[in-house]
């Protein structure tokens, strides 16, 4: 993998407060790359950083060979952003937005087939006040890669907008990147991390405390898989010799019973053992359901412990 941007030992305060400690990252060519975290963490932060819209106390950032701090200029012209708060005055019309942006550079397509591309057309001569979320966020998606960027910055894109919109704007995402161009992505969902990122960080008060792709999170960080069902009558009176069984199943690290309900908890290879020990015992249950843990799941134990 070819990395596009390198982050190293980045650190900006903010009144003798770290905003940004010590955070070090590689972003590859190709992927969507996520920055992970709570309100305040220092994402966008970073992220400015990184474009060259701030200027960081200390640290290493390349993007695309090129220093942000000292040749941000040039490297504009290669990225495109859709910033936290990005907006348009209210009356204007989505054709004179892209035909602006475009003129601002000598490269990239023709705005036109931009506008086309990203299903405008119809929207052409509709002022911007009248866009839905979801239009305005494929309208803001347009403007950020009008100069066909080789890098993309997105931060916060789906905040507000309603599930239909949400899951347009993933697909959005997904066409930039399978595009050719890589994307870093900042958000705090942790079902669009999961859907979209092929690796991220997470950030914590400032500090990297995460970093990986979101499986190898889970797999480094989740304490396990839990199996639930509901005891068949056949199992009634007197379950205690299944349930028995079941603790001695390799693996298992907890039963619990909940009047009918059992829950076996432990490491992801009793899915399999608890399904053949209810075939064994003569249960079938038709509920049986396996709760795997997600990124939420580790997110949340990341941040609230502050360290991995």
């Amino acid at each position: 993998m070819t990395p596009v941007i390198t982050v190293e030992r980045l650190r900006k305060r903010y009144d003798q407060l770290p905003a940004v400690d010590d955070v070090s990252f590689e972003v590859n060519e190709g992927e969507i790359f996520g920055v992970l975290g709570p309100n305040g963490a220092g994402k966008t932060t970073t992220v400015e950083c990184v474009q060259g819209l701030r200027q960081p106390d200390a640290g290493r950032v390349r993007v695309l060979e090129l220093d942000p701090r000292t040749q941000a200029p040039r490297l504009r012209s290669r990225i495109g952003a859709q910033l936290q708060e990005s907006s348009l005055p209210p009356r204007m019309k989505v054709a004179e937005a892209l035909r602006l942006f475009s003129s601002f550079q000598s490269a990239g397509p023709p705005w036109r087939s931009v506008m086309q591309q990203w299903g405008l057309e119809d929207k052409s001569r509709s002022s911007f006040a009248s866009l839905s979320g979801g239009q305005r966020q494929r309208l803001l998606v347009a403007l950020a890669l009008v100069n066909d960027p080789k890098v993309v910055f997105l931060d916060e894109m789906t905040t507000g907008l309603d599930p239909a919109a949400r899951r347009a704007t993933w697909e959005l995402i997904e066409r930039i990147r399978d595009g050719g161009t890589t994307v870093v992505l900042v958000t705090h969902f942790m079902d669009e991390a999961q859907r979209l990122c092929d690796r991220l960080i997470v950030v914590d008060h400032g500090r990297m405390v995460a970093a990986g792709t979101p499986e190898a999170l889970v797999a480094q960080h989740a304490d396990g898989v839990s199996v639930r069902f509901t005891l068949p009558p056949s199992a009634h009176p007197d379950a205690e010799p299944l349930l028995a069984a079941m603790r001695q199943l390799p693996g298992v690290q907890q039963v619990a019973v909940e009047r009918d309900r059992v829950t076996v908890h432990g490491r992801p290879a009793i899915v399999a053992h608890v399904g053949k020990a209810l075939v064994d015992a003569g249960s079938a249950p038709e509920d049986i359901e396996v709760i795997r843990p997600s990124l939420e799941d580790v997110y949340l134990r990341l941040v609230e412990s502050g360290a991995p």
